[in-house]
């Protein structure tokens, strides 16, 4: 890209979970132009098919393409990139990025076992996208499909002893899974975008179940980030809007713009702004 190109950045999520990984992006890139979408009128993706799943994610990303003027594509929806990463770029002709190959990645250069441990929805955990991107790094890994974190997170109980009570039941079961299968995991990956707000409960547990020193958290959301600033400070600073300038953020939802509103401000970390709603069609 030209100092001279649109220069913006899409995002792509089927809720606002991934409000998370633009948060991360704007810390890396603090000066770049995003464009957020939310399908939230065809959620959950989960329990869609495979081909409905991209068919939604690659008409997701022409609209942030060839209406918004994107030139480089984050898919922050682990199910879209688990199930609909090729469709996605056979839809554009821009740069695409998912969440798992980074996650991955930064599973691999942490772990020090190579025995690592992910857990995400049930249907990215069904896909085995992580395990398959594991194994092809050298790593050995366990899987948790963990239902209840995704509505405790959307109700707000970020801290509270019920949630703290489900992550340690969904982590006690992964280490004894890994355990019984002979391994000492040292690496746990965050393999859904709702999972970063829930990082403190994760890492709380994790001490008291293996110890000060016994497992870190990987935060896809963060590694996918830093995956996407590397490849677009690559291109001599694609995306940049230099003079000091604030970030320029809009978000478009397929539905429910008024509480994409009012959570999104929870995922991101500050207001969302006005939430302009699109129709891309059933």
């Amino acid at each position: 890209m030209t100092a001279t190109s649109s220069g913006v950045i899409g995002v792509f999520d089927s809720g606002f979970g991934g409000l998370t990984v633009l948060k991360a992006l704007l810390a890396r890139l603090p000066e770049a132009r995003f464009v957020f979408l939310g399908d939230t009128a065809r959620l959950p993706y989960g329990s869609k098919s495979r081909r409905t799943i991209a068919r939604y994610a690659a008409e997701s990303a022409q609209f942030l393409v060839n209406e918004q003027g994107a030139e480089f594509l984050v898919i922050a929806c682990n199910t879209a990139s688990a199930l609909a990463l090729d469709a996605i770029k056979e839809a554009v002709d821009v740069p695409v990025l998912g969440v798992i190959e980074p996650g991955a990645a930064a599973a691999a250069a942490n772990s020090l076992t190579k025995n690592v441990m992910v857990i995400a929805t049930e249907a990215t955990v069904a896909s085995h996208a992580y395990a398959a991107a594991c194994r092809a790094r050298g790593l050995h890994g366990v899987e948790k499909a963990c239902p209840l974190l995704v509505p405790l997170v959307e109700e707000g109980w970020i801290d509270h002893p019920v949630t703290e009570e489900v992550v340690r039941i969904y982590l006690k079961e992964l280490l004894d899974e890994a355990r019984q299968n002979g391994q000492n995991p040292d690496t746990l990956v965050l393999g859904c975008t709702h999972y970063p707000l829930l990082r403190p409960v994760f890492e709380r547990v994790l001490v008291e179940l293996t110890g000060p020193s016994g497992v870190r958290v990987i935060d896809s959301a963060e590694a996918t980030a830093a995956e996407a600033a590397r490849l677009v400070l690559e291109t001599g600073g694609f995306g940049l809007l230099g003079d000091g300038e604030a970030p320029r953020i809009q978000c478009f939802a397929t539905d429910s713009v008024e509480k994409f509103e009012r959570l999104g401000s929870r995922f991101l970390g500050l207001p969302v702004g006005k939430v302009e709603l699109v129709d891309l069609g059933g």
